[in-house]
């Protein structure tokens, strides 16, 4: 094999291990989405949630490494039959960590997991989904027509049981709501996706003729907690000054304080944090104010608890930090406060490189 054969060979392999990579990821988004569903676990969901932006990550670099390949092998036959299948195969699996987050978005506004016929109707599909994928994504990884060929066929079935689960949903009593409550959400669904593509193109079009690449995303954060006195304080600080091309950050309480806690306050400004303007607020967000979150922290307890109804595309995460110290500011006051501190720092790093990588300004 000559160098540039085994040149070739190498950056295909490269390709096809992270293709393999993300599919994993999204496998087990999916699992994980459904396992949120089915139980009610909230933090499940915004976990599941969080890690798509990982995925939309690979996604990209996925992309680059294709394009990069034509580019310098300009391949033929075979090759190019493989990296034209690789595109869309990566954009599939990107669409099914979509399909991943809005089953876990859907999991955080059920006040309980299904029940009865539905939740049996769920764990039977879901399972028969979740199948389908794993085959498909072996049969994609080994290239196994043969395998590819029979998986191709459980979609059949599958297409028939919600046929069928359909025509229970309309044996409903009240199944003219039922459906026309399942008709709206469905064409509202579809309208938001007409306009995600119609973005997308124009994205494309500004990149055919100037080169120029979107920004990155800028998230907006509320971290929450009882009284805006303490935690929520140093976790706004921290991100604020950390990270601050990658987010603008809030923090608010249920019944603020009167005032900051003061132990805190010092040991913040001693590691450089400016809270001169800082104070207690009330978490008094309008509504669109609060759509507007990407993500929501709290640091003491559920985010229901301060947010009854989150909306559907904001991601609720609860963070469990011990708590700031009140009393004397002496030596025991100062240790626990940069146990509370750390802590805080690791998991606003570790989210904002969840969300913008590890490379987040």
């Amino acid at each position: 094999m000559s160098h540039y054969e085994e040149r070739l060979e190498e950056d295909l392999r490269r390709i096809r291990e992270r293709i393999a990579a993300m599919a994993g990821r999204v496998a087990g988004a999916v699992k994980d989405a459904v396992h949120a569903l089915q139980t009610g676990n909230h933090k499940l969901a915004a976990a599941t949630i969080l890690a798509d932006h990982p995925i939309n990550r690979t996604m990209r670099e996925i992309d680059r490494l294709c394009h990069g390949f034509i580019a310098v092998h300009l391949p033929s036959a075979g090759h190019l039959r493989l990296l034209s299948s690789a595109i869309r195969a990566n954009i599939g699996l990107e669409r099914i960590g979509d399909y991943a987050v809005t089953i876990a978005r859907i999991s955080e506004q059920l006040s309980a997991p299904p029940q009865g016929a539905m939740a049996r109707e769920l764990e039977r599909i879901a399972n028969a989904s979740q199948l389908m994928l794993r085959q498909a994504i072996g049969a994609f990884d080994n290239l196994n027509p043969e395998m590819a060929r029979a998986t191709m066929i459980l979609e059949q079935e599958m297409e028939s049981d919600l046929d069928t689960i359909y025509a229970e949903l309309m044996d409903n009593p009240d199944r003219e709501s039922v459906k026309e409550l399942l008709a709206v959400y469905a064409v509202l669904t579809h309208l938001k996706r007409v306009a995600d593509q119609a973005k997308n193109l124009c994205e494309e079009t500004v990149f055919a003729v100037t080169g120029e690449t979107k920004a990155p995303k800028v998230y907006d954060i509320l971290f929450v907690d009882e009284d805006n006195s303490g935690l929520s304080q140093i976790a706004e600080a921290v991100a604020r000054k950390t990270f601050p091309g990658s987010g603008s950050y809030s923090s608010g309480g249920r019944k603020p304080a009167s005032a900051l806690n003061a132990p805190m306050v010092r040991f913040l400004q001693e590691r450089g944090f400016d809270l001169s303007a800082a104070r207690p607020k009330p978490l008094d967000l309008t509504h669109q104010e609060l759509v507007d979150k990407h993500v929501i922290v709290s640091l003491q307890g559920p985010v229901k608890g301060y947010i009854p109804q989150i909306p559907f595309h904001t991601t609720a995460v609860e963070w469990e930090v011990g708590s700031v110290p009140d009393g004397e500011d002496n030596s025991e006051t100062t240790q626990r406060l940069e146990a509370v501190y750390r802590e805080i720092a690791v998991q606003v790093r570790d989210l904002i490189e969840t969300l913008r990588g590890e490379n987040a300004p």
